[in-house]
């Protein structure tokens, strides 16, 4: 039986000052409790009905005394309910830890707590004076080499939340664009190219190309590959789009990757723009840090990628500024949905 979600216990909207500070440094404990809860698979083990905490604690196998104190800390903040009776029950945040919800963001909450993230922030003064990663200054290594050499857990963890990220706005993107006049699409720095197999199976006659690091499109989507029902219409190819992009398309999508250093987003851009012909789109998309619904989401990743790679997230008008430079010719910029605009280009004769 399909359950209503319980009311959730009334929250000051607008707490007085001296406490609402104290519950922004005590974040960090928030994002544990979220990280908990998804690493003991509390959302999984929750069905539609209410559970006790002894029940739960069975089918986590934890202690019931201390699983209650972590469940009361989340229900504080909407993810979970404690019921009149002392069970517990789901929310609509609570279900988003599921592995098998359809929007499930179990891995982006991974992701976004992983071990190195607890190493870097507190060095995030470091960052801000020098404008540069710490994250070399604590391991050693860059960012990606230290993930895919010396973490490969968390590695597993940032490629299941990007192709979470990338289906769930894929749909989205494909929904977004008119590429009824063009007959091939490039999807560069695409992942495992599931942006690019939408756009693919809502355009029948379109032929497609996936652009990514070799590690990357290894992996890519199976309708892609050999055997897949779109792979008669693609070519994968392994490489950076920062060194060079040997692709030749009426349309490039270009998703959340502008977000490096500026030297690296101003080689890839300007790499598309010698590898596309005259007249081409050239579709960016990116999360902002204005002009959007998600900004505390999307400032608190700007900082992140301060920290680990150098890189921001835009605002308008600094991606205005860097698709200009880049010689393109910006046609219309729309929302794709809460967290993501489409900066639509052409490139000039």
């Amino acid at each position: 039986m399909t359950t209503v979600d319980p009311a959730p216990r009334p929250v000051d909207p607008a707490p007085p000052a001296p406490m609402r500070l104290r519950e922004l440094v005590f974040g960090a404990a928030c994002a544990a409790a979220v990280r908990a809860a998804a690493r003991l698979g509390v959302a999984d083990a929750l069905g539609e009905e209410p559970m006790t905490v002894e029940e739960l604690a069975v089918a986590v196998e934890t202690r019931p005394q201390t699983l209650r104190r972590l469940l009361r800390a989340l229900s504080c903040q909407g993810v979970f309910t404690e019921l009149p009776d002392g069970s517990f029950a789901h929310t609509e945040m609570s279900r988003l830890l599921r592995e098998d919800d359809p929007h499930s963001l179990r891995y982006i909450a991974l992701w976004c707590t992983e071990p190195w993230t607890w190493d870097v922030w507190p060095k995030l003064d470091e960052a801000v004076r020098s404008g540069r990663n710490v994250f070399e200054d604590v391991y050693e290594k860059e960012f990606f080499p230290y993930l895919n050499e010396e973490a490969p857990e968390s590695a597993h963890v940032f490629n299941r939340a990007m192709t979470t990220s990338s289906r769930q706005s894929a749909q989205d993107v494909a929904e977004l664009l008119d590429l009824s006049g063009a007959s091939s699409v490039a999807d560069i720095g695409g992942g495992q190219g599931h942006v690019l197999a939408s756009l693919l199976e809502r355009h029948p006659g379109l032929e497609g190309t996936l652009l990514d690091l070799p590690g990357v499109v290894r992996n890519a989507d199976p309708r892609l590959r050999d055997g897949g029902a779109l792979a008669s219409r693609v070519r994968v190819v392994a490489g950076d789009c920062r060194e060079d992009i040997p692709v030749r398309a009426d349309v490039y999508i270009i998703k959340n990757i502008l977000e490096w250093d500026d030297d690296s987003t101003r080689r890839a851009l300007a790499n598309v723009r010698r590898a596309a012909p005259s007249g081409a789109r050239v579709v960016v998309i990116e999360n902002l840090v204005d002009d959007t619904p998600s900004m505390r989401f999307t400032t608190a990743m700007d900082l992140l990628l301060l920290l680990n790679v150098g890189g921001a997230k835009h605002t308008r008008q600094s991606m205005v500024d860097r698709l200009t430079d880049a010689g393109l010719v910006i046609d219309d910029i729309r929302p794709v949905n809460a967290y993501l605009h489409a900066f639509e280009c052409t490139v000039p004769s």
